[in-house]
């Protein structure tokens, strides 16, 4: 690892014990969303790690993104997940489809953390079946008029901009949507209550709702009808995100298990001597090898300029999957203590499941790829 990296690293992980790891099961028990620590990452440029620095933000590349990632998450998944959120979603969005106007205007305030983004595009009725979207935007001269709602958005109640994909024309049609950036304070947008949820429960998630809600034209990211391919792009980075953000979690999971197993001595031996745990421990620790170099892969092939779509599928099926089983192995090493709140090993267990669900099910996952791979039969 280079020098640079190695100083990033360990801005992220003097960051996450000072400031998140003292907190973390205050605001998890009580679904704190920490407003005030997004200030101070940003203060230490971590909400806008991939914006130049032109717009005020960090100018780094895929591969820092993820050891911020899997620093920050291997403290907290909750943080680590708003932080992809806010990086991937919302801000990346902006940096990558807005015109120039778009971003003097917005990206300074989220990539110094200023404001905290927030992003929309899955809804009740849609969640795999994204282009099923059913918020619709008319058009009334200079304005559009939305109406409908999104669901399970992170930092729908806090963030002061929003990034939504509505329907402009017909239903399933994948030139049918358009993105629109929404302030907070705009008539008729509007937020619901937090969901109480089993992990991740310091990271906000609620509805966002419009009810004749009136977007000047100038709002639009791209042209008319861009939305949805938009949203797809912008996916294939965020697997990456979510990728790291398991990466993180799995090891946080592994290191307590791993610690615990040298300190816990039963029939007058360390349990990490039973064979049982030992190679327990072997293949957590294997997996998540193998997790960090598919995430690392695919970070590389995105600084390159290349296309992702398999490979960040990939790594963040394997990725979130291993987070999950980890987690599960790190509770059973704990064994009793395991199933309490005073050991760390049921956290990691609860925020990894979020890791398989978001920006795309592993089902979803299996799916991109099986399309990629058929590409390859000659």
């Amino acid at each position: 690892m280079d020098t640079d990296m190695s100083l990033i690293r360990q801005s992220a992980k003097d960051f996450a014990e000072t400031y998140i790891r003292p907190m973390v099961m205050v605001w998890d028990e009580s679904q704190t969303f920490p407003v005030e620590l997004f200030k101070k990452l940003g203060e230490h440029g971590f909400m806008g790690i991939l914006v130049p620095e032109q717009y005020q933000g960090s100018g780094l590349g895929y591969q820092e993104y993820i050891t911020i990632l899997d620093e920050i998450s291997k403290v907290c998944g909750s943080i680590g997940l708003s932080v992809a959120a806010h990086n991937s979603l919302c801000t990346n969005h902006i940096l990558s489809f807005a015109n120039e106007t778009q971003k003097q205007q917005y990206l300074p305030k989220l990539a110094t953390g200023e404001w905290v983004g927030a992003w929309g595009l899955t809804e009740t009725g849609s969640g795999s079946d994204a282009g099923g979207l059913a918020t619709v935007a008319h058009k009334e001269g200079d304005y559009y008029i939305l109406n409908g709602s999104k669901n399970f958005i992170t930092h729908a109640i806090s963030a002061q901009v929003a990034v939504v994909i509505a329907r402009t024309g017909e239903k399933g049609d994948s030139h049918g949507m358009t993105t629109f950036i929404i302030e907070k304070g705009t008539p008729g947008f509007s937020s619901g209550k937090k969901e109480n949820k089993l992990g991740m429960r310091a990271s906000e998630t609620a509805c966002l709702f419009f009810d004749n809600c009136r977007v000047h034209k100038d709002q639009v990211i791209g042209e008319e009808g861009d939305g949805f391919i938009q949203a797809l792009k912008l996916l294939d980075g965020g697997r990456i995100s979510i990728a790291a953000l398991s990466l993180g979690i799995a090891k946080g999971a592994y290191e307590c298990a791993l610690k615990y197993a040298n300190e816990r001595e039963q029939f007058n031996q360390k349990i990490f001597d039973f064979q049982s745990v030992g190679f327990k421990l072997a293949e957590m620790a294997t997996n998540i090898e193998a997790a960090e170099l598919l995430t690392r892969k695919a970070g590389m092939m995105k600084d390159n300029g290349e296309k992702v779509t398999k490979i960040s599928s990939m790594a963040k099926l394997f990725a979130s999957e291993t987070a999950v089983e980890v987690s599960n192995e790190s509770v059973q090493i704990f064994g009793g203590y395991g199933f309490t709140k005073d050991f760390p090993a049921e956290k990691y267990f609860r925020d990894a499941k979020l890791c398989t669900i978001g920006e795309g099910t592993s089902s979803i996952q299996k799916m991109v790829i099986s399309r990629e791979i058929r590409k390859d039969v000659k």
